[in-house]
């Protein structure tokens, strides 16, 4: 099946790229015009609905009419001269609220929009006054606007909202600032705008530098990042496409995890592909690019068919978990890489028979002679001292998993960068209100046989908690129409997404709840600490069962792939460390040296399967290559040697493009973000360079062909067929040449003799 696809991308191989690149930029601008009409924000949306938070989101939606694309602007309006509010101008506040209120906001149409597939969020926003600093400093208006608060489209709604409320206000002698919702989520986007940027143009240029320096020559450095690049956009609008056939919602962070992922896989295996292509273009260099070309997408296609499941694998485990958006990321992943696996079996091998040796023009590389260089050094020392690269591999990834000790989570939202306009309005709020007067903690009650709710029974389950120390004020009950539902809303002392109000909702808050609910009646918490407090429960319930899941389905992956018991144990157990390092070097950096609260509660879980998944995937390769070269012959070390030798600059070189593309992430404005990125940087590193080139090949050297048991054919094949790569009977003999031309399949030389 995989050579006969790549054998037919070979021999039609203009068919295969007109092909993908109709398709593939058709599917990537549908995605692109799609994916917010897919995405929402709504994380209480998430949540299994046992959870306390989404019933109490349930509750809102169904008996208050809450909108679930609905975002609240908190409007601050003060005097210029930084007096008291006046009568007068309270009621310039109120007539200039009602006119915002009863005028409809177009949104701008810009060129990155599809009339007719882009949503339209032109509307009237719902305008009102919320309350009066006790000081009468300011007054609060909440401004409702509905859509998705990260579609551009939607952003362009709220500036053109923002600068009309600016505007009027202005006319009046009033100031005015914005914080909460969109505001916030504006301001983060234009503080972040240029260092994404920044960081995109620099990881695109870090890695094309390093394809120029490696291959020395201009198609190799930009052919694989377009053609990655289109399959990248293919895959997201296959995502997107879909989640709209099937219903399901994505997390507004799913399409860019996507694009990270892929761009950094696929670059990747395209590499992989280079580095074989060249290897047997030196070799071969009478026979027809198209015959070689066919021959290594069919022997690389095989080892990275397996990779690319293993990743599959691991993130459809996440399938099996009960917080909605590891359960849509997850099979959102494994999708994209099923995507990107097509085109590694289709449309790179037609690249290499179209380009041919021209894909390495201008460099020389190809005429001259294999020198040997640092990879070669590497595996001579791998095979002549395995013991010791195993015993320091290991003290390296064992010291680094010391910092897990005293780890904590860190549940922490990342909230507003403190130099915004968002940030300092609601600093001025809070110095004269609670803090979470702008996002209030609430209470949602309703009569289990479909009575009349009881106004005195209210009344003490509000005291209860007006008595709750970290309350500020409790607001008045307000009933639902037929008076079976009522909502109390709690403005609490600390930051609504802070660590604390988290504390303090799933422990006083939702204890006085329980003890003053009215008998009859139910009661359940909501609002942004609950919702995060449930989060971070189901997060740490998830991780309980994804971890032991995913590990049994790479393993037995593992056996299937590897036809071994031995490599499997032995791949597991590198990757589990590498894991446990990786995870320690975080807590390290950001915990115990940073000064942080700990590590962001979704970095063991999105670790794990980064690690483990692409761990597993760079051993795979490498382990490929071990086989290989042990099936040719002599003895067991000269073989690890020479795998090392061939595939140590593949790897590298792969394993500083994907934790770039990563790395990235390490720059974001977001704690949690730059987490992410460095964690999963510094887990890809440690995978290819001392798991894939030091660890395992060390450990293959000592197993010799026992890193194959049970099965024993590995030593049969070839052997007295070619020689020992350069390497006499003795234990590492030094190299001398070229690698002898081995033997290729029968059906590559027919073709080769039917078109002489």
């Amino acid at each position: 099946m995989i050579r006969a696809l790549t054998g037919f991308s070979t021999r039609r191989p203009w068919r295969v790229i007109v092909v993908w690149a109709v398709v593939g930029v058709f599917v990537t601008i549908m995605g692109q015009a799609l994916v917010f009409r897919v995405t929402h924000t709504d994380s209480a949306g998430f949540l299994p609905a046992e959870y306390d938070a989404a019933a109490a989101l349930r509750i809102a939606r169904e008996e208050f009419g809450a909108e679930p694309d609905a975002d609240t602007v908190t409007v601050l309006v003060a005097r210029r001269d930084g007096r008291p509010l006046e009568d007068a101008d309270r009621e310039r506040v109120e007539g200039v609220a009602r006119e915002l209120g009863a005028t409809r906001v177009e949104m701008p149409w810009t060129d990155e929009q599809i009339r007719g597939l882009s949503e339209d969020y032109s509307q009237v926003p719902r305008v009102a006054l919320v309350t009066t600093a006790p000081d009468g400093s300011f007054a609060l208006l909440g401004a409702r606007l509905r859509g998705n608060s990260t579609d551009p489209g939607m952003q362009s709604v709220y500036r053109v909202f923002h600068d009309r409320a600016e505007q009027e206000f202005g006319e009046v002698g009033l100031r005015t600032g914005f914080t909460g919702g969109l505001a916030d989520v504006v301001d983060r986007a234009d503080a972040e705008k240029t260092t994404q940027t920044v960081v995109g143009l620099v990881m695109v240029g870090l890695i094309v530098l390093i394809n120029v320096l490696v291959f020395r020559s201009v198609l190799a450095a930009f052919v694989p990042l377009f053609a990655v690049s289109v399959v990248g956009g293919a895959a997201t609008g296959t995502v997107v496409g879909a989640a709209l056939l099937t219903g399901l919602e994505l997390d507004p962070g799913t399409p860019g995890m996507i694009g990270t992922v892929l761009i950094g896989i696929g670059v990747d295996y395209f590499l992989f592909l280079l580095f074989r292509f060249r290897e047997e273009l030196r070799r071969r260099p009478e026979e027809h690019h198209r015959l070689v070309a066919a021959d290594v997408a069919g022997r690389v296609g095989t080892a990275v068919t397996s990779a690319a499941l293993t990743i599959v694998a691991a993130f459809a485990t996440l399938g099996v978990a009960t917080f909605g958006q590891f359960r849509v990321l997850g099979p959102s992943v494994a999708v994209s890489v099923l995507v990107m696996l097509v085109a590694i079996l289709t449309l790179m091998p037609a690249l290499l028979a179209v380009t041919g040796r021209k894909m390495f023009w201008p460099s020389r590389i190809l005429s001259k002679a294999e020198r040997t260089g640092p990879a070669a050094r590497t595996g001579e020392l791998v095979a002549r001292r395995p013991l010791l690269v195993l015993v320091a591999s290991v003290a390296l990834l064992g010291a680094l998993a010391v910092g897990t000790v005293g780890v904590r989570m860190d549940f922490g939202t990342g909230g507003t960068p403190h130099d915004t306009a968002a940030a300092a309005t609601a600093r001025e709020i809070a110095d004269a209100l609670p803090a979470g007067v702008s996002d209030p903690t609430t209470v949602y009650v309703t009569a289990d046989d479909g009575r009349t709710l009881d106004p005195a029974g209210l009344d003490v389950l509000r005291r209860a908690l007006s008595g709750v120390a970290g309350v500020g004020e409790v607001a008045a009950p307000v009933l639902d129409a037929d008076r079976t539902a009522a909502r109390l809303d709690a403005y609490l002392t600390e930051d609504a997404q802070s660590q604390r109000a988290r504390d303090l909702v799933t422990g006083p808050v939702r204890q006085a709840v329980r003890e003053a609910t009215p008998a009859g009646t139910s009661a359940h918490v909501g609002g942004t600490a609950a919702v995060f407090a449930d989060v971070a429960t189901a997060v740490d319930r998830d991780l309980r069962t994804v971890f032991p899941v995913a590990a049994a389905l790479i393993a037995l992956i593992l056996v299937v792939l590897l036809r071994s018991l031995a490599a499997p144990v032995v791949l597991m157990l590198s990757v589990g460390l590498c894991f446990a390092a990786t995870f320690g070097a975080s807590a390290l950096v950001f915990q115990h040296i940073g000064g942080e609260p700990g590590v962001n509660f979704v970095l063991p879980l999105v670790l794990f399967l980064f690690v483990v998944a692409l761990g597993t995937d760079y051993n795979i390769l490498v382990s490929d290559r071990l086989r290989e070269e042990m099936a040719h012959g002599g003895p067991a070390r000269a073989a690890v040697a020479r795998a090392v030798r061939h595939t140590a600059p593949a790897v590298a070189t792969t394993g500083v493009v994907l934790a770039a593309s990563f790395g990235s992430l390490a720059v974001n404005a977001d704690a949690s973000t730059r987490q992410l990125g460095f964690a999963t940087a510094l887990g890809i590193l440690l995978s290819s360079f001392v798991l894939s080139l030091l660890l395992v090949p060390a450990a293959a050297a000592l197993l010799g062909r026992g890193m194959w048991w049970p099965v024993r054919g590995v030593r049969s094949r070839d052997d007295g067929a070619r020689p020992a790569d350069g390497w006499d009977a003795g234990p590492l003999a030094p190299h001398d040449g070229e690698e002898p031309l081995r033997s290729r399949p029968l059906a590559d030389c027919s073709r080769k003799l039917n078109r002489t």
